[in-house]
């Protein structure tokens, strides 16, 4: 007869390889991102405030986000106010868009390869001018923006821990594939 301390040892190594296999199992998943979510998490790292040349204070507030599922892009217009020094700042909007990518380091779904599609300030001579150092700006402030940041409960799954790994856009937002860590 086995004492009883050893039947329970082999019980749980028992119900651990099970878990352990069972884990194994349980292959990728799909989350869906609607575009409210994305817009939400956006709205939380805004305003940003830049200096431009170490000239021009720069400040981007009211973020809006587009899906662009043709270009697998997303695009963002800002209201913007660039104030150069000793004058009064120009008002306006700058449109600009980015590639996605998957960061599973951070899980975290990243802006990368940011260009400006649009930038309208009200003042021509203005405009022409940050034209050139728009782009500048724009990859300073958004290349490797977190779009949208997994929160550690969310990666959880049957007692697996998933890390995201694919990135798909729709028209109604983001389809992230999740894949058990390993």
């Amino acid at each position: 007869m086995f004492p009883r301390h050893l039947l329970k040892l082999a019980g749980l190594t028992f119900a651990v390889t099970l878990l352990a296999s069972c884990s194994s199992l349980i292959g990728p998943r799909q989350v869906e991102l609607p575009l409210h979510k994305l817009q939400a998490g956006l709205d939380k790292r805004f305003p940003v405030n830049e200096r431009l040349l170490e000239l021009f204070d720069v400040q981007l507030t009211r973020p809006q986000l587009a899906i662009q599922p043709e270009d697998d892009r997303v695009a963002l217009a800002v209201e913007a106010s660039v104030a150069p020094p000793f004058a009064r700042a120009w008002t306006g909007n700058i449109a600009f868009s980015g590639r996605l990518y998957v960061d599973p380091a951070r899980a975290a779904v990243m802006m990368a390869e940011p260009r400006v599609d649009r930038l309208q300030l009200g003042n021509p001579e203005a405009e022409r001018q940050l034209t050139r150092v728009a782009n500048g700006l724009i990859d300073t402030v958004a290349r490797d923006m977190p779009v949208y940041t997994f929160e550690q409960k969310d990666l959880r799954y049957a007692g697996v821990q998933f890390v995201p790994t694919r990135i798909q856009t729709t028209r109604t937002g983001l389809v992230v594939t999740l894949e058990p860590a390993k």
